[in-house]
């Protein structure tokens, strides 16, 4: 289906033909006429499926079209991380530039001038807003947010806000907006929280499934068997094996980014971090160095793994195995783009096989084991610890069945 079809906007059209949009993806072309025709949304679809433009365009068609405040906030997109609220502005500035639609970014993490701005913005009002919960807890706080004519809200990433425990900050926002409105909320999974807070704030709303896609086939993926120890000496060597062009590395926690970070930095890698402890325009300047290729290595935690939109990554390190099977989908995601190939590492500890062998399971195949090189010493056994939750019983994910 061609973007033509929806019958959108003129200017808008304009915005839709530079930015080289022509046939919209299969959530775009479920969810584009449900929004148009005012329908709540709840929506399965992961980073990369265009379902940030299912949610903008729509919107900003409406707000064309339609008779609205312009002294009042009347879409409000609520995201979990403040690099997702950049990449969505940076959406939202490409596709609107015809059109006089008014937006504006509100998240932490940046200094007292972009506080006023966005002040005055929610005081005297902005057709868009794109915030992170805790910031715009902060300004609602302080009584001046106009929302009494808000029209739309969309929740982005809502599963990933859920786990950082935004519930109660989703629920006191919606509790400031009138209970006319259309609530548009995406997820790349579907757990018991986000059908909670569906039934909490959706009126008979379509359901889209979009199901998870797997990797691409032209990325080379290969798990290491590795004790704690031998994780960073690894990433060493294989940063030392061939001439990458960008590399990303993830690791689950702040401590880990910033504990290989320092290490790389000592064997003379050009390298960088990501994580919760910097400052955002600190956090700015790095992806912006990445981007630019001052940066070869980029450390990061998940915050990357969704919403940022890197291009030519040839390596992708998971030196935590993720937490589930979508993460590590988003997590190698990044590599092999437009069709390139790409390679993805995952260092497994023993105790980690049995959640890796579920990721296999949702991937639909089994990743290449590469054995660790002997100069780290003995790796460990598939034998050595690794146990399903719920029971006792020894799970070896590499011993033979009997036949």
């Amino acid at each position: 289906m061609d973007f033509i079809d929806f019958g959108f906007d003129d200017d808008l059209m304009d915005g839709i033909d530079a930015m080289g949009y022509r046939t919209a993806t299969p959530v775009q072309e479920q969810v584009i006429p449900h929004i148009i025709a005012g329908r709540d949304i709840i929506a399965a679809a992961q980073t990369g499926t265009g379902k940030t433009a299912a949610f903008l365009l729509p919107v900003i068609h409406r707000l064309l079209s339609e008779h609205h405040d312009s002294h009042n906030i009347n879409a409000m997109i609520i995201v979990p991380t403040r690099e997702l609220a950049v990449q969505i502005s940076q959406t939202l500035e490409g596709i609107s530039y015809y059109t006089d639609v008014s937006f504006i970014e509100v998240y932490g993490g940046t200094g007292g001038a972009s506080f006023a701005a966005e002040k005055k913005a929610l005081t005297s009002g902005v057709d868009i807003v794109i915030c992170t919960p805790g910031r715009m807890i902060s300004h609602l706080n302080m009584g001046y947010v106009k929302m009494d004519a808000l029209r739309y809200l969309i929740l982005d990433e809502a599963d990933r806000m859920l786990d950082m425990g935004f519930y109660e900050d989703i629920i006191k926002i919606i509790s400031y907006m009138p209970k006319q409105r259309q609530n548009l909320l995406f997820s790349a999974t579907m757990p018991p929280g986000i059908r909670k807070l569906a039934n909490t704030i959706l009126h008979n709303p379509a359901e889209i499934n979009i199901a998870i896609s797997k990797p691409p086939e032209q990325i080379v993926q290969e798990m290491f068997l590795v004790y704690d120890a031998q994780k960073i000496p690894l990433v060493k060597w294989v940063l030392q094996q061939k001439e990458f062009g960008s590399v990303l590395v993830f690791c689950s926690s702040k401590q880990s980014v910033k504990q290989l970070c320092e290490e790389l930095k000592r064997a003379k890698f050009p390298v960088g971090q990501i994580q919760s402890d910097l400052e955002q325009e600190q956090r700015e300047q790095v992806l912006l160095d990445f981007r630019s290729k001052k940066l070869k290595i980029l450390v990061a935690t998940d915050i990357l793994s969704r919403g940022i939109d890197i291009e030519d990554i040839d390596l992708v390190i998971n030196f935590d195995v993720p937490h589930d099977g979508e993460d590590y989908i988003h997590r190698i995601g990044r590599t092999a783009r437009a069709a390139s190939k790409g390679t993805a590492y995952t260092f497994v500890v023993p105790k980690e096989l049995y959640k890796f062998d579920k990721i296999e399971q949702l991937i639909g195949r089994q990743v290449t084991r590469q054995a660790v090189p002997e100069q780290f010493g003995k790796a460990p056994s598939p034998e050595e610890g690794a146990t399903k939750p719920a029971g006792k019983k020894k799970y070896n994910k590499f011993k033979r069945k009997k036949p």
